[in-house]
Order: structure tokens, then C-alpha cells, then sequence
């Protein structure tokens, strides 16, 4: 799937320049680029395809599918266009996309019958910019990996709803809205499940610092 992807006869290659106008986010007008693939060009599809790609697998990373990431963004991008019939006019794609990556990596997950993959989580995070620069004492740097090391052990004792909302809010960066659109729930639901994951993180990370320092 790398480099070059074909979804339902539409290929693309990420990077293509195309007449479609984007915005920080991918494509301006998604609605009427759905509109187009609804009147019979399916081509068009290739529009939200590159522009939600990175952030689908990376959906797909944070909820446990490892190795198995593209195949599950490739499954999620099938299946969004076969039911871009029942899509609401005016909603947003990319939360309604990520809802289906999410339940195609749960899928996959429950098949291989593996337990969440922590290590596609750690090499999701270790795939940004590094927040210490090479330069810095190594103490810091091997500080900081204990850190994240940390941070990823404590949101795997999250319930399932409070993981969701912090892989949601912080490693997809999506706001609020967009957090409730994908879940589906209300936002007055987004807040409180994300104030009481960030409580319980905090104590748990706090919790295995004082084990340490012991």
C-alpha cells in the first residue's frame, strides 16, 4: 500500500497535485467532492483518500493495529465508499472515516486474537518530532524515554472509553467536536471521560514514579 494505493478502482499516489483547493486539514470542500463520487465519478474518491490517509493510519497505530495498519486504513477506505451513500449531508468525513478505521483495527485485533499492540502505540509516538533534541545530556534523553515509556504502560490500564477519548484528543489531535463526531457521543460526554482519563493517568504515572524512587 505504500506510495501507491488503489481504492475501488481509484488509484492515487500520495503528493499528486490535483485542481482541488486544501486546507491545513486536507480538501476544503469534501462535500462536494462526495457529491461528485455519488453522481458517478468515482475517481474523485482519490481526493479524501490522500487527504486522510496519515491521519487513518495513524488511527489504526493508536488503537493497536501494529504491522497491520494498512491493510486496516486500506479495509476502512473500501468500506467508507461503499456506504458514502448513507453519509450525512454536512457531517465531516474524517471523524466518520476514523470511526470506521477504529472498528476495522478492532476487528483485526480480535481475529489475530492479540492483545493491544503497545508497541505500534510507542512507534506511533516515536515517529514525531523528538521533544529533546540529540544534543541534550543523555540522562535527560533516557529521562524522557522513561517517561514515555511510562505514559504508554498507564493508558493501557485506561477503561476502553477513556483510552478512546485520549487517543482521540491527543494523538489525533482532534478537537472537541470532531472527538464527539467520532465517538459518538456529546461533547458534555467528551469532557467528562477526558477529565477523568487525564485524573487517572496522572495518578497512575505518579504512582509508578514513587514505585521507582522507593
Amino acid at each position: 500500500m505504500s506510495g501507491r494505493r488503489c481504492i475501488k478502482g481509484v488509484s492515487t499516489r500520495e503528493g499528486t497535485r490535483t485542481g482541488t483547493r486544501r486546507g491545513s486539514r486536507g480538501v476544503v470542500d469534501e462535500g462536494a467532492v462526495i457529491a461528485r463520487v455519488r453522481a458517478g465519478e468515482p475517481e474523485a474518491y482519490a481526493e479524501l483518500v490522500r487527504a486522510h490517509t496519515s491521519v487513518a493510519l495513524r488511527a489504526a497505530m493508536a488503537f493497536g493495529a501494529g504491522a497491520d495498519a494498512e491493510d486496516v486504513v486500506q479495509s476502512a477506505f473500501i468500506k467508507a465508499y461503499q456506504s458514502l451513500g448513507r453519509f450525512r449531508e454536512g457531517a465531516e468525513f474524517r471523524p466518520w472515516l476514523l470511526r470506521i478505521v477504529v472498528n476495522e483495527t478492532r476487528n483485526t485485533v480480535r481475529s489475530a486474537g492479540r492483545l493491544r499492540a503497545l508497541a505500534g502505540r510507542e512507534a506511533l509516538l516515536l515517529g514525531s518530532e523528538p521533544l529533546i533534541p540529540e544534543s541534550t545530556d543523555p540522562a535527560l534523553a533516557a529521562l524522557a524515554d522513561e517517561r514515555r515509556t511510562q505514559l504508554l504502560a498507564a493508558l493501557d490500564e485506561l477503561s476502553e472509553d477513556q483510552r478512546q477519548v485520549v487517543a482521540y484528543r491527543y494523538l489525533l489531535e482532534m478537537d472537541e467536536a470532531e472527538t464527539a463526531e467520532a465517538l459518538g457521543v456529546a461533547r458534555g460526554t467528551v469532557k467528562s471521560r477526558l477529565h477523568r482519563a487525564l485524573t487517572r493517568l496522572g495518578r497512575l504515572i505518579g504512582a509508578k514514579g514513587g514505585e521507582e524512587h522507593e
